[in-house]
């Protein structure tokens, strides 16, 4: 379609009190559940009040659309995740050690929302700029500390954004077999072994005198 076709996407429907915020947080905690146990095309906007513990014509006070709460909802966990991440890599007492807390924060993350996979991977489905928005933005904010560590003598001289995504590989597919097939976080054992790769890779030790 021609960029000059498309039609502005719509602002959201923000409550203007306190309890309609409330009735809004109970909606996205109930369509987060909903999505990540049935998917999209399963669940309903029935199903989704019903859980929330509303009536069905509350639902249409804050979202128009079960797309709009779906991408409303992928936007949100994006927006969370960032700041975790962001609170745990502040933490760090180098930038090794801000990557493994990082990445740490990441598998918590994953546990407690156990429906992260489903509801961003189907979003590539429902709503694709927000998909690419929430991994660019993750990229994005990674890439930056990644080129201040190594301006800062932390990190070697490299290509921040290529290196950004090669972690969040590393995160995506460590976070999909421990924390969602097997429902627990990578251990210190396990993450001295990421965090290893992620410090040298897989190359051979430099031998001495060389």
């Amino acid at each position: 379609m021609d960029n000059a076709l498309r039609k502005e996407p719509l602002k959201e429907l923000i409550p203007a009190t306190a309890r309609g915020e409330a009735t809004r947080r109970k909606l996205l905690d109930s369509a987060e559940a909903e999505f990540g146990e049935k998917g999209f095309h399963t669940a309903s906007v029935s199903s989704i009040t019903q859980r929330a513990g509303v009536g069905q014509g509350t639902f249409y006070l804050y979202f128009r659309t079960k797309e709009e709460i779906f991408s409303t909802l992928v936007k949100e966990i994006g927006r969370n995740l960032r700041k975790a991440m962001a609170v745990a890599v502040g933490s760090g007492s180098s930038r090794l050690d801000a990557e493994r807390r990082g990445l740490e924060a990441f598998f918590n993350f994953a546990q407690v929302h156990s429906g992260l996979y489903r509801i961003v991977q189907e979003a590539q489905f429902v709503d694709e700029p927000v998909f690419r928005d929430y991994y660019e933005r993750l990229g994005k904010g990674y890439a930056a500390g990644l080129t201040a560590a190594s301006a800062q003598g932390e990190l070697s001289p490299g290509d921040a954004e290529t290196r950004a995504w090669a972690i969040m590989g590393v995160g995506h597919m460590l976070g999909l077999k421990h924390c969602l097939w097997a429902g627990k976080a990578p251990d210190k054992a396990l993450m001295d072994e990421i965090m290893g790769f992620v410090a040298h890779g897989i190359a051979p030790p430099a031998k001495a005198g060389k």
